[in-house]
């Protein structure tokens, strides 16, 4: 069986608040993006590996580990409001401009130290099988979101499915959230700049402690403890 041409996309701005130069700030010895990209590399899944970036820095880090950076990011694509799905249309357009039409489109967070093969080669299992637009990883909810609380404004609880309220939780269906580690998508649905709530997506369930959104000094904290926890299971 052929493989696909699989086009990555690393999505690195230089900008971020709350964890100075994040994307390649040291994660165990080697720069954060460094172990996305490096699984890529090694994986053999990928053809190309892109990052998009607006800043030098990223760009000469991201080439040093074997990605390449065609190009700038522009600053009207480099705010905090701007959505990955925009980030990743403006890299495969410029790919598909200026060297070939790959078969689908691997969009994987810098942050995104967990991330392994075999969740990428099942994901592009689950794209073929299912015949879906795009395959994305997902963590399911530790607890039924049936039975979720709120506070009122004047403090007191409300039940957000009261209806729920004598259900057992056993009898409840899971319910799973975006693990913001990769979204694997065919290629038009990525030039399209399509996002998985408007077109037919799967998810690809991922183990909790592989899912840590590195957003805080304190994430960054407790995602190296996960790294060295695991590292010590594979001794």
């Amino acid at each position: 069986m052929t493989l696909p041409a699989i086009l990555a996309v690393i999505p690195a701005r230089g900008g971020s608040k709350r964890i100075p130069r994040k994307n390649i700030t040291l994660f165990y010895g080697r720069p954060m993006m460094a172990w996305p990209i490096g699984m890529l590399n090694s994986s053999g899944l990928v053809a190309n590996i892109l990052v998009s970036t607006d800043n030098e820095e990223v760009a000469e880090v991201a080439r040093n580990i074997g990605a390449e950076v065609p190009f700038m990011r522009p600053a009207s694509l480099s705010d905090d409001y701007t959505g990955t799905a925009a980030v990743t249309k403006h890299a495969v357009d410029w790919f598909v401009s200026n060297r070939y039409r790959p078969d689908l489109i691997l969009t994987v967070y810098p942050t995104a130290v967990f991330v392994s093969a075999d969740d990428i080669k099942s994901a592009v299992a689950t794209i073929h099988r299912l015949n879906c637009e795009m395959v994305f990883s997902a963590v399911e909810f530790p607890s039924r979101i049936q039975r979720a609380l709120f506070m009122t404004d004047d403090g007191r609880v409300r039940m957000a499915y009261p209806e729920y309220y004598s259900a057992r939780s056993q009898d409840l269906p899971p319910a799973y959230h975006d693990a913001g580690q990769f979204y694997l998508s065919k290629t038009e649905t990525a030039l399209a700049g399509a996002s998985y709530d408007v077109v037919p997506s799967a998810i690809l369930p991922v183990a909790r402690d592989t899912a840590v959104d590195i957003d805080t000094p304190e994430d960054l904290e407790i995602a190296e403890r996960i790294f060295q926890y695991r590292l010590r299971g594979t001794r």
